[in-house]
């Protein structure tokens, strides 16, 4: 599925860039937590043949990282196809 691909490359791609004893660092990884848990999921799901579940989990992933890198919490090298930039 070219949305797991997608994401997966998300995934990869992205770096933290919150300080290491901010409030800010402990939510950036609780998105990409999330974002994981939600990948991991969507993996299962298709791997299993449950295509609705992989779309709906691979499309709360993403969700979880576009709002990280929309609200700086995540480096994401201004790259507008794999991410939606603030601006």
């Amino acid at each position: 599925m070219a949305y797991l691909e997608k994401t997966r490359k998300a995934l990869d791609k992205l770096k933290i860039i919150s300080p290491d004893r901010s409030f800010m660092r402990t939510a950036a990884e609780d998105f990409l937590k999330m974002a994981n848990a939600y990948f991991e999921d969507a993996e299962h799901f298709f791997n299993t043949g449950d295509y609705i579940n992989a779309f709906a989990c691979v499309n709360y992933a993403h969700g979880w990282l576009d709002a990280g890198a929309r609200l700086g919490l995540f480096d994401v090298g201004e790259d507008d196809q794999l991410f939606t930039l603030y601006q």
